[in-house]
């Protein structure tokens, strides 16, 4: 054990605590048991099998009110992984389900004894036939599918509000369909066609024109059930009517019987019946999606009614007009969405029975998005609108932002009502269609049964298909909360089939929450041709158990999970899992959404119960040493939480007061601590150039073992040299303003060439060169030697150093700027958030008043928006590809580099796999596998093809970056100086 590793114990939750009813028991403690974890191991390999309890936890929660703890979690690689897993589970009896985004509001994503891990390997889109077609691996996201295909001015059709995170697998398993989809665009209408894999482990690709004569060879007993289903269908008249008048609305309830009517083979009845299946059919190991036109010119407007009957009114009249999505906001949802950023206050003031609409029109031209305002200018006519808030416009808008300002106040519904739900409450967030032209009535109905049961009633929707969405938070460890909401959904179920005859499931899928409601909603002749068609394909029930079928009258009540309190900043966590795909150790250890579920099973657990032991062993290098603390996670979360924030927190905790006196004093002789760095980093690079990168590598990994991996760099090949001990020379007089070189960029040389081998400044040298260039001079203090953002003592947790060294750069800064008359440009994004925001905790009174005094301008900034306009660019480069850091996303500077590098080079391209690379300052010496995890798929993306040049902001991210591609990365303020620069100098 190395001399100064952290002991688990600090981490141990210091509450009392009782045992919670859904703990994971004492016997899990041990994770997966024998042999089963020895006989997956022996088929797979030791990488492909999870099993240490931290992971069978972690992967126990998904984003519904569920929680069931899998005896195992594996991780295949391939089709042939997946018909191994199954061969297995058909040999053994045991039952499997598969998990991709987890995503899923139903519990679809969770089993109790294999869980199938479908995201991590199995990513990839391919375009086709110019973008008309894509074929997408299942664990792509829709936001990063849409990515690609935008390039090509298209799209998918479905467009789940979870686009961010969900996957295009878990989007067909469930038909999940969102704003604009409806019953015409969803993966039932747009899928060209599927690959998978039945439970038998038979392959089945629907494009193959041999694949009904393959599959009546390889499963004939399986042909004939179809077939046989589909004559018994096709025969009763009254049923073939009943299936096509309940598609005629949205619904995902229970197994798509229409594929019996649609499809003529079994294949294509098969095709059908995946769609929506839940899991329960097979594994669907590729997609290929017909796609539709990304048609770019936007109209929208959210327009504000006396009532729900009024706004429910207007929705066929804009249907008519060729909205592509009509949104239902209800009084109380629109005064509970001012908790979010950003939504006007004075909504908090509308009266109860005010209702909203959010209209759009996308047109591909002028003159179609003419013809929608128009269109829609005729329904406003005969509107009965009213103003009750000062901000209210009622009004048709091109400008992106105000549109943006609206879908921001439409998805409020779920952060407003989830965050500020109370703490220790199970959040439900269900949706149902009904015939739009009962959407009214059924706002009513609803709003009247969630009062009535006592819970928060607001509802909102997709109005243009009478398909509403509602929440309810209730405690699942009090009986009767379970009971009230039981109560609830019995009344619910009645109302939606009895009195609308809708669908209680539109787009979300049956789930565990709905299965034992699906007779009532679809009757007995209809509900035994699902469960003939389940035993026709799984006839051992290898798949999926009780998520789409179940008898049970009872259970949407079991296994519910309770909520225990966390820490403050991640309490308000929904599990919904938007955060996962930001994170850079999703695919290495554990992501933020959980890091929060292994805590709240720590608060489920005795005071050192077994469990909890094994928790905590694993929880300090899966959770804590392994977040780069980027905080993008938040940026992500409908919440808001930090997760980033909470493990710096659990840092400082681990640290001794010894080793945070050390950390305070470092930050008091930083201008040593500088120097002397500048010196090793010097020695360091000599050596490296002799010969000796191995010798430092394993000097240096010798001395991690012995101390602290957590404290002692690695030494890597690919760090630069040192930079010069002198800035360059500027004067203050004149000077428009005080530039600020990071401390990173004063102790690391910057890139030894830019392209073609011409020689390159010095990013300071740049700053300065390009800054005079512009007319626009910058004056560098002679007293910058000794002073930081912070980051360095903030992304560790060493709460002593940072508040010294935020409140000393401050005071500096404030003198520098003479009071804040100056702006301080900083040349490395971290840094400039650093000062601009994550500083001010940490501040005194009397610092608070002079930061709020400073203009702090990141370069990127400062470059595109002031010497911009004043240059002349003289050489471009052919391509260039960038790297835009976490902290220039937290900072909205994204678009600033890439208006440099378009200024700079013919061709510029941003990789659909661009994301934090984990570099975090040193902590991508500190674990450098965690660096490479998180840019694998950037640098896969990024050595697909050749650039001229290789961008971003940071010195740190830049030698991520190029450890991971090869490539040598460099801030695009050195290439800015270089394409202006005058010939001849």
């Amino acid at each position: 054990m190395p001399l100064l590793e952290p002991e688990p114990e600090a981490l141990r939750p210091g509450t009392a605590r009782e045992p919670a009813p859904d703990r994971v028991t004492d016997r899990s403690a041990t994770g997966t048991p024998e042999p089963l974890r020895a006989e997956l191991t022996a088929l797979l390999g030791a990488d492909k099998v999870l099993w240490k309890i931290s992971d069978l936890v972690r992967y126990a929660s998904d984003a519904s009110p569920y929680r069931f703890l899998p005896r195992v979690v594996l991780v295949p690689e391939d089709i042939d992984d997946i018909s191994a897993i199954l061969s297995y589970a058909h040999g053994k009896g045991r039952e499997v389900v598969f998990r991709a985004a987890g995503t899923s509001l139903n519990g679809q994503a969770q089993g109790e004894d294999i869980l199938v891990d479908v995201r991590r390997h199995w990513t990839g889109i391919e375009v086709l036939d110019d973008g008309a077609r894509a074929r997408i691996r299942p664990g792509t996201t829709v936001l990063r599918a849409n990515t690609t295909l935008a390039r090509y001015g298209r799209l998918l059709g479905p467009d789940p509000a979870s686009a961010i995170a969900c996957t295009v697998g878990g989007v067909v398993a469930n038909n999940a369909s969102g704003m604009t989809a409806g019953t015409t665009r969803n993966s039932y209408r747009t899928l060209a066609s599927l690959t998978f894999v039945l439970p038998s482990g038979t392959v089945v690709d629907t494009a193959d024109p041999a694949a009904d004569q393959e599959l009546a060879r390889a499963e004939p007993d399986l042909c004939a059930g179809l077939l046989a289903l589909k004559a018994e269908i096709e025969a009763d008249e009254e049923l073939t009517a009943r299936i096509r008048a309940k598609y005629a609305i949205k619904n995902t309830n229970g197994y798509r019987l229409d594929a019996f009517l649609d499809g003529a083979t079994p294949v294509q009845i098969l095709r059908g019946l995946m769609v929506g299946s839940e899991g329960t059919f097979g594994f669907i190991s590729e997609t290929v999606f017909d796609t539709l036109p990304l048609d770019r010119r936007v109209t929208s407007a959210l327009l504000f009614f006396p009532s729900l009957t009024a706004a429910a009114a207007a929705v066929p009249r804009f249907n008519e007009a060729g909205a592509i999505a009509v949104e239902v906001m209800d009084g109380n949802t629109l005064r509970a969405s001012v908790s979010v950023k950003g939504v006007p206050a004075d909504w908090a003031a509308l009266p109860r029975e005010t209702a909203a609409l959010l209209v759009e029109f996308r047109a591909p031209d002028e003159a179609g998005q003419e013809a929608f305002e128009e269109a829609a200018a005729e329904v406003m006519r005969g509107l009965d609108l009213v103003v009750p808030a000062a901000s209210v416009t009622n009004a048709f808008t091109r400008d992106a932002g105000t549109i943006a300002g609206y879908w921001k106040a439409r998805k409020a519904f779920v952060t407003a009502v989830g965050g500020s739900r109370p703490s220790g409450t199970t959040l439900i967030t269900e949706d149902f269609a009904v015939p739009p032209d009962r959407l009214a009535d059924a706002c009513e109905a609803l709003l009247e049964l969630q009062s009535r049961h006592g819970f928060d009633a607001a509802v909102a929707g997709h109005a243009a298909h009478g398909n509403l969405h509602f929440l309810l938070a209730f405690d699942a460890a009090l009986p009767a909360d379970v009971e009230r909401y039981d109560a609830f959904m019995q009344e619910f179920c009645a109302l939606v089939v009895d009195r609308f005859d809708g669908s209680l499931k539109a787009e979300h899928a049956t789930g565990r929450n709905i299965a034992p409601f699906l007779e009532r909603e679809w009757g007995e002749r209809a509900t035994e041709l699902m469960w003939r068609t389940k035993q026709v394909i799984d006839p051992e029930g290898v798949l999926a158990p009780r998520i789409v079928l179940d008898r049970d009258p009872r259970a949407h009540l079991r296994g519910l999970k309770t909520i225990p309190k966390v820490e403050a900043v991640a309490d308000p966590c929904i599990e919904c899992g938007f955060c996962e795909p930001t994170c850079p150790s999703e695919d290495l250890t554990t992501t933020p959404r959980q890091r929060i579920v292994l805590r709240r099973e720590m608060m489920r657990q005795a005071d050192g119960s077994p469990v909890e032991a094994g928790l905590l062993d694993a929880y300090g290098y899966d959770a804590v040493d392994t977040c780069a603390g980027d905080s993008t996670c938040k940026l992500a979360c409908p919440v808001g939480i930090d997760t980033g924030a909470m493990m710096k927190g659990f840092r400082h905790r681990r640290h001794t007061p010894r080793e945070e006196r050390i950390a305070a004093l470092t930050a008091k002789n930083f201008r040593v601590v500088e120097a002397s760095a500048r010196l090793a980093v010097a020695a360091g690079d000599a050596i490296g150039k002799r010969g000796g990168d191995r010798l430092l590598a394993s000097v240096t990994r010798l001395a991690r073992r012995a101390v602290r991996p957590d404290l002692v760099p690695e030494w890597l090949p690919q760090l630069p040299g040192s930079a010069a001990r002198e800035l360059p020379r500027t004067t203050r007089a004149g000077a428009s303003a005080v530039y600020y070189p990071a401390c990173v960029n004063r102790i690391f040389a910057g890139p030894e060439a830019g392209p073609g081998g011409t020689p390159a400044l010095s990013l300071a040298e740049a700053v300065v060169a390009v800054s005079e260039r512009a007319g626009k001079p910058v004056w560098i203090p002679g007293d910058v030697a000794g002073t930081c953002c912070a980051t360095i003592w903030h992304s560790k947790g060493y709460d002593a150093g940072n508040r010294v060294m935020a409140n000393r750069i401050v005071e500096a800064a404030w003198g520098w700027t003479a009071g804040g008359t100056l702006p301080l440009v900083v040349d490395a994004s971290s840094c400039t958030l650093g000062i601009a925001e994550e500083v001010v905790p940490y501040l005194s009174e009397d610092n608070r008043e002079l930061h709020r005094e400073l203009t702090v301008v990141d370069s990127l900034v400062w470059a595109a928006g002031e010497l911009l306009p004043e240059l002349t660019v003289f050489e471009r480069a052919g391509s260039a590809v960038l790297h835009p850091t976490c902290s220039m996303e937290h900072l909205g500077d994204v678009e600033q580099l890439r208006v440099l590098a378009e200024a700079c080079a013919e061709e510029v391209t941003v990789p659909d796999g661009a994301g934090c690379c984990a570099f975090a300052g040193d902590r991508g010496m500190l674990h450098k596998e965690l660096t490479d995890a998180a840019t694998a798929k950037e640098a896969a993306e990024v050595n697909s093809l050749d650039y001229d040049a290789y961008l971003s902001a940071n010195r740190m991210c830049e030698i991520g970056m190029e450890r991971a591609t090869g490539h040598p990365y460099r801030s695009a303020l050195i290439e800015l100086e270089r394409a202006t620069r005058p010939p001849g100098r």
